[in-house]
């Protein structure tokens, strides 16, 4: 279990001692108090981004907590850094210093791995469209595979079921790459018409274009 602090954007003050307004809060039995009268004034705010840094500062200290801020689009408390000991994180610092060069090669080393593994696997995407949409031109084929399995894009192509090459998954990447580049679905929204709307608009001409691949190359 982790100690969590809150960051906020609204003038909140602490109930015990009424400073404020506070940009971090504890909040003891529903109520909010300031980090010197939850005992964790001493601590000292490390922002997330630094992995290295924030492992090694976490581990050093004794105590520590996690900062949280709420994210009102998502709807959901999103992580923002660390409360950590001074001397922790001076530590932490300095052992990230020391090992940064190795740390820069080793992740240089890693993101050539990703980078040969994210072209196997468009090759892999393009190919079961192939299998599935034999119709498909070879370059159109390419090109919804490098779009869909774009890594951390949250894209049908990087979930667990694009990831195994789920038919399904691999044909709804293919429908929506045909919804927006083969028809006026863009325009559609843009104008102002429903998601959904312009999705039954246009179905039927998607289906066509789709039953074409899947029927293979005109002879």
């Amino acid at each position: 279990m982790s100690l969590v602090v809150f960051e906020v954007q609204k003038p909140i003050h602490c109930a015990a001692c009424r400073r404020g307004p506070l940009r971090h809060l504890v909040r003891e039995s529903g109520v909010p108090r300031c980090l010197d009268c939850a005992d964790l004034g001493h601590l000292v705010y490390l922002p997330r981004g630094d992995a290295a840094l924030t492992r090694r500062a976490r581990e050093a200290s004794s105590l520590h907590a996690v900062v949280v801020r709420r994210h009102r689009g998502r709807r959901r408390y999103e992580r923002q850094g660390l409360l950590v000991e001074d001397a922790a994180l001076v530590r932490a610092e300095r052992a990230c210093l020391a090992d940064a060069d190795a740390r820069a090669r080793r992740r240089e080393r890693d993101r050539l791995r990703r980078a040969a593994e994210d072209v196997r696997f468009t090759a892999a995407f393009a190919a079961e469209i192939r299998r599935l949409f034999p119709g498909c031109p070879a370059d159109r084929a390419q090109a919804i595979a490098a779009h869909a399995s774009v890594r951390g894009s949250g894209r049908v192509g990087r979930t667990a079921a694009g990831r195994a090459l789920d038919e399904q998954a691999v044909s709804v990447a293919v429908r929506a790459a045909v919804r927006h580049t083969d028809t006026e679905y863009d325009a559609l929204l843009m104008a102002g018409v429903p998601r959904f709307a312009a999705r039954a608009r246009l179905a039927a001409r998607i289906d066509a274009i789709l039953d074409g691949w899947r029927a293979g190359p005109l002879s």
